[in-house]
C-alpha cells in the first residue's frame, strides 16, 4: 500500500551558488555526515548535493509535512542499499512522522530515484507500507 508520494526538481546552479556563498555552514545544516562525505568526493559536487537536496524535499512531501511539524533537513538522509539502490534513512521528527503514517502491523519501505541532467536535478520518493 502506498502511503506517500513526493517529487522535487531543483536547479543545480542554485545549489552551486549556495555552496560558494555559504560552504560548510550550508552543508552542515542540511546534509548528514554520510551525504557530505559522499558528495565532497564527487567530481560534480554541486550536482551530487542538488540530488540529495531534491530527495529531502521529495521525502518531506511524501511524509505529508514538508519541512515543518518537527521534520528537519538532517532527519532525512540519502543512503544506498547493499544493491547500490538509493533510499532514505530517517531519524528524529521524520522517523516519527513515518511511524504515524504507516498502519499498525506494517513495515515502511522508502523507494527513491534521483537523477541529474545539468542544470537540473530531480528526485521521486514513494513510501510504501508492506
Amino acid at each position: 500500500m502506498i502511503v506517500g508520494i513526493g517529487s522535487d526538481l531543483i536547479d543545480i546552479r542554485r545549489i552551486e551558488r549556495t555552496l560558494e556563498r555559504h560552504g560548510a555552514r550550508f552543508t552542515a545544516r542540511v546534509f548528514t555526515e554520510i551525504e557530505q562525505r559522499k558528495s565532497d568526493r564527487r567530481r560534480e559536487r554541486a550536482a551530487s548535493y542538488a540530488k540529495r537536496f531534491a530527495a529531502k524535499e521529495a521525502c518531506a512531501k511524501a511524509l505529508g509535512t514538508g519541512l515543518s511539524h518537527g521534520v528537519f533537513w538532517r532527519d532525512m538522509g540519502v543512503v544506498n542499499l547493499p544493491s547500490g539502490a538509493p533510499t532514505m534513512r530517517l531519524t528524529g521528527g521524520a522517523l516519527e512522522r513515518l511511524r504515524m503514517i504507516v498502519p499498525a502491523g506494517m513495515e515502511p519501505r522508502i523507494h527513491l530515484t534521483i537523477t541529474d541532467d545539468h542544470p537540473l536535478a530531480q528526485a521521486f520518493v514513494v513510501i510504501e507500507a508492506v
